[in-house]
């Protein structure tokens, strides 16, 4: 049996989509369920944990929620951090209350596994591109593949084991080492 995963040190919460107006107010695509809690959770970080900042939401536009950061006071400032990812301890996020619901960052690095317990990969990422979140796992021969992260495809979530339980849509082929492709026609 897998060993659980480590539950990951920090969670990112959102990125700094780019400037917005001329006095250092940014644009930050949030991560978060409800958009304006990106600034809920305490100071945040850049990846590398080298600046810090304390995010005041003012607004919204296009998508995005518009952020005060403390010493950020101008568009140059604020541009400069354009890309950069919004980081905070994992700890000081809540713990979920309601069964069925994952933070992305828990889910990723559990063991994928057929019904019948075979391996078949890890979980790299979660991804959304709109229609639902997506799993990207990745075989045992380094190929990826994208499953919908539904009750029906995926019916067991164990964060405690380090694994879930894939059951494989039709139109995807899970051959008996192990190995997923896409099946194909004809």
């Amino acid at each position: 049996m897998a060993a659980a995963p480590k539950q990951p040190a920090r969670v990112c919460l959102g990125v700094i989509a780019g400037p917005h107006g001329v006095r250092g107010l940014v644009k930050v695509k949030s991560f978060t369920e409800v958009p304006e809690d990106v600034a809920a959770y305490g100071p945040v970080t850049d990846e590398s944990g080298g600046q810090r900042w304390t995010l005041e939401p003012v607004g919204q536009a296009k998508g995005a929620v518009l952020v005060r950061l403390a010493g950020v006071k101008d568009r140059n400032q604020a541009e400069a951090l354009r890309g950069t990812r919004l980081y905070v301890a994992r700890s000081a996020l809540p713990e979920v209350a309601e069964d069925e619901v994952f933070y992305h960052a828990d889910l990723i690095g559990l063991a994928a596994e057929a019904p019948d317990g075979r391996p078949l990969g890890q979980v790299k990422a979660v991804d959304n591109y709109g229609a639902g979140d997506l799993l990207e796992i990745v075989g045992p021969d380094g190929e990826s593949l994208l499953l919908p992260f539904t009750r029906a495809v995926v019916p067991e979530v164990d964060l405690a084991a380090g694994r879930l339980v894939v059951v494989a849509p039709e139109e995807v082929t899970v051959p008996p080492d192990g190995d997923a492709e896409e099946g194909r026609d004809g």
